[in-house]
């Protein structure tokens, strides 16, 4: 059994479905992108993004595992069993101790294209956030190599309830719940913030799950806020396929409305939450960001934008840039959870 609590497992659904929506709509002509794999795609690990990002930035240093008396973990705990060898895990890293004060929740989603990337890449975020305080979860998701758009929106979502279902467990203030994202894993929090409350994309809610879980701030890091904003870089399929393509299963000129339908710029409104925004000097990696917080504006809701102009894409797993982006999250979380 290859469980996705340790790495990766072979799984595809939703293609049914989809091929339905498109002969429904006018996409009768459109073909099908098998993205699944029965191997894990390990291409982007911190390693191979360290190798990298270390070609233009000697600087460039991994940052270890925070080994503290002041945090403690729980690894490896499973939030979703889906039988047919699909289980799905989170790790909670908290500040040590008993606590009669209710503390804020960070759910970090992890990058990698909707393909690849693992959840133990945030894990000394994730430390070092509790060590601020914060209740921080990292929950693994299904990848285009095991089910394409919206499983990862399901899972995420499901993680988010049973974050909520156990917060006196785990000591958290459901009324401070903030969720986090890198590169995809930016993209796939921004459209869970946008989208909270919506049952569209809340996937199967149990009896002991009655409501989706709110979600109080918003920290994108370098994840587009849309996949056909002229900026994104997403879709170019002239040489490969692009990730992208393999998540939502259509290329963008085949289905343009799905590509719109997954995008998080589509869904900001009235009820988006506080975001910040942590930039690299990489465009189209915040491709929409303006469009949003324009929206955010309309109605009043506080944006804030961090931006390492030089830095590269996965300037967060690293230093020189960790601790400020360590701090950029602190400061903004006391700000709106005060």
């Amino acid at each position: 059994m290859v469980l996705n609590c340790f790495a990766g497992k072979s799984y595809f659904i939703c293609t049914g479905i989809l091929s339905l929506f498109f002969s429904l709509t006018g996409y009768s002509q459109a073909q099908h992108i098998d993205g699944h794999s029965p191997y894990p795609d390990t291409s982007y690990t911190t390693w191979s993004a360290f190798v990298n990002t270390r070609k233009t930035n000697p600087e460039t240093q991994i940052v270890p595992e925070l080994k503290s008396d002041k945090i403690a973990g729980k690894r490896t705990i499973v939030y979703r069993n889906m039988g047919d060898k699909i289980i799905l895990c989170y790790d909670v890293f908290s500040p040590a101790g008993k606590s009669s004060v209710k503390r804020p929740a960070i759910v970090i989603i992890h990058g990698g294209g909707w393909r690849s990337g693992n959840r133990t890449q945030h894990y000394p975020l994730a430390q070092h956030l509790a060590a601020r305080g914060y209740v921080c979860i990292t929950p693994g998701y299904r990848l285009s190599t095991e089910a394409q758009y919206p499983a990862a929106i399901y899972d995420l979502k499901q993680a988010l309830r049973q974050v909520v279902y156990h917060a006196d467990q785990y000591n958290i203030d459901t009324n401070k719940i903030a969720v986090l994202g890198f590169s995809a894993g930016g993209e796939l929090a921004a459209f869970l913030a946008t989208t909270a409350g919506d049952p569209t994309f809340d996937g199967n809610i149990y009896k002991k799950e009655s409501k989706s879980a709110p979600i109080h701030a918003l920290v994108d890091i370098d994840g587009t806020l849309s996949f056909t904003h002229p900026e994104t870089g997403e879709g170019d399929d002239s040489k490969k396929i692009s990730a992208a393509t393999y998540w939502l299963g259509y290329s963008k000129k085949d289905s343009l409305a799905l590509w719109n339908e997954a995008s998080p710029l589509t869904h900001v409104g009235p009820h988006t939450p506080p975001t910040l925004f942590i930039n690299s000097g990489v465009a189209r990696m915040h491709a929409g960001r303006e469009d949003f917080i324009k929206v955010l504006n309309q109605y009043n809701i506080y944006a804030e934008v961090k931006t390492f102009e030089n830095a590269p894409h996965s300037f967060c797993l690293f230093d020189p840039w960790f601790k400020p982006t360590v701090n950029y999250i602190d400061d903004f979380l006391k700000r709106v959870f005060k």
